[in-house]
């Protein structure tokens, strides 16, 4: 059993706070690394760290800064089969999809290389008689990201890249259920050139995250994580005078109209739905059926394709999908299972009785599928963050559209149909941060922006892209009028020479 550590000014340091938690193999149950929990002043020694290496940092030039990155990008894609084994190894997802995450999560490395292009501002000459004035964008300063258990590698990429490139220096606190990654990325980082102190990694959990969002000299925090956490993060890092990001819950919508093509909409369901066990914000978690023709078709397709899914290890290139991320969260999503059942909801396929000889202790889930389920129902109103698919009808794409927008959470939503004037009506309309037209999880490449609507999004700024740019850095507008000079005839001293 590994016994991990912080990464802090550019080395490993162990925990001083006594407190540990277990890391463990979702596939066996087994305890494979215990993590350090940072104290108080475990996270201010990070913060000092992060502090102190600023101002060099953020006066070195943009395209210095960017060679580094290039660097890091280097030595990412040389690692991934690596990375994706540790994510595998401590989340439990198929190596298949940790290397689909990391390389999603290289690809906003590689758009964080551009950054000296995007921190150029805009210039004017002549505002007024002999008046120029300009803007330019630089550095909030230190930076942190709390970050969730289901894309360690991908989702802290959607932040410290694009802060390092803008100059400034950045803690990251990862989720304690699955932190070796993470500890990796900073020792693939510091080999690329980054300076000591830039990027530093403090395992912890509430304690840390209540300490970095106290501590005066963090000022812009980044969070991804479940919708009453990102509510609680907001207002107390806002009220701690911080610049704040934080994205919260989702329920995902999938409007099928009655000409949609069925046996791609299925496969397209199937791996929107159940792909990383459903343990992801953009998951497919409610089909919304126009019409009971469309309802029937999609449920006769859907059952076997369900009931046939390969589950097991990560480890096992077989697998369709993987266990859940631990034994507390498993039990939650099968009370979300009966919770279903005894509210009314058709479970059509349910996964509940799954048993994996040799892997009795893992926390394996199969995919449950649910028909006629209802707004009413607790399945349809909250976010159940596993393979759990609900099948709503309605009759209109009216009453589909009404759907989508009276639910609490705006993050993503998709439309299948062969029709372009619904399509294009449906986008339109849709109160949804992330719309996608026969694409299932309508996520954004790295050089646009990542972000819900309502209650998945608290602050202004969506991550990534420009928008991840204007969040870590801070806009100055200069204006100048030059006294006259030379050219005015004022003649020049006689050097001695002449």
């Amino acid at each position: 059993m590994d016994e991990l550590h912080h990464f802090i000014a550019g080395k490993r340091v162990m925990g001083t706070s006594g407190r540990f938690a277990d890391v463990h193999n979702p596939a066996t149950g087994e305890v494979i690394a215990r993590t350090p929990l940072a104290s108080e002043a475990e996270v201010a020694r990070s913060v000092d760290a992060a502090k102190a290496a600023l101002p060099a940092w953020a006066e070195t030039p943009p395209l210095r800064r960017a060679r580094v990155l290039f660097k890091f990008k280097e030595l990412l894609e040389a690692n991934l089969d690596k990375l994706a084994k540790v994510v595998t190894a401590e989340h439990g997802k198929t190596l298949e999809d940790s290397r689909g995450s990391c390389a999603r999560g290289i690809e906003v490395v590689e758009f964080a290389c551009g950054v000296p292009h995007l921190l150029k501002g805009e210039f004017t000459q002549g505002v007024a008689t002999g008046v120029d004035s300009w803007s330019v964008r630089q550095p909030v300063g230190v930076c942190a990201g709390i970050t969730p258990f289901n894309f360690p590698v991908m989702v802290p990429m959607w932040m410290f890249p694009i802060a390092i490139a803008c100059g400034n220096s950045f803690i990251l606190k990862p989720s304690e259920r699955d932190p070796s990654v993470s500890l990796l990325l900073a020792e693939l980082f510091h080999a690329a050139g980054l300076p000591a102190g830039i990027f530093n990694v403090v395992n912890g959990d509430k304690d840390a995250v209540g300490a970095l969002l106290r501590n005066r000299d963090v000022r812009a925090v980044s969070f991804v994580g479940s919708t009453p956490v990102a509510e609680q993060i907001y207002h107390l890092g806002s009220a701690n005078n911080k610049r704040v990001q934080a994205l919260g819950g989702a329920k995902n919508h999938i409007v099928v109209m009655p000409d949609a093509a069925m046996e791609q909409t299925t496969d397209a369901l199937m791996a929107a739905a159940y792909g990383s066990a459903g343990e992801r914000c953009m998951a497919a978690s409610v089909v919304v059926a126009v019409g009971d023709k469309v309802g029937d078709a999609l449920v006769e397709r859907l059952a076997p394709r369900v009931r046939g899914l390969k589950v097991g290890p990560g480890m096992d290139p077989g697998s369709e999908m993987g266990p859940l991320i631990s034994r507390q969260h498993l039990e939650r999503v099968k009370a979300y299972v009966q919770k279903g059942v005894e509210e009314g909801a058709e479970l059509v396929v349910d996964g509940r009785s799954l048993r994996l000889q040799g892997y009795e202790k893992g926390y394996f889930l199969g995919g449950c599928l649910f028909d006629r389920v209802t707004p009413a129902m607790t399945i349809y109103k909250e976010e159940i963050f596993g393979p759990v698919l609900s099948v709503v009808r309605v009759q209109d794409l009216e009453s589909a559209a009404k759907l989508v927008n009276e639910h609490e959470f705006g993050n993503g939503t998709a439309i299948f149909t062969r029709d372009g004037d619904a399509a294009r009506e449906f986008s339109h309309q849709a109160q949804i941060g992330m719309v996608g037209v026969n694409v299932p999880v309508p996520v954004p490449m790295a050089f646009h922006s990542f972000g819900g609507w309502k209650r998945s999004l608290f602050g202004d700024h969506h991550m990534h892209g420009l928008e991840g740019v204007r969040f870590f850095t801070k806009m100055k507008t200069i204006t100048t009028r030059w006294p006259e000079g030379l050219r005015r005839g004022v003649k020049p001293p006689t050097l001695a020479a002449e």
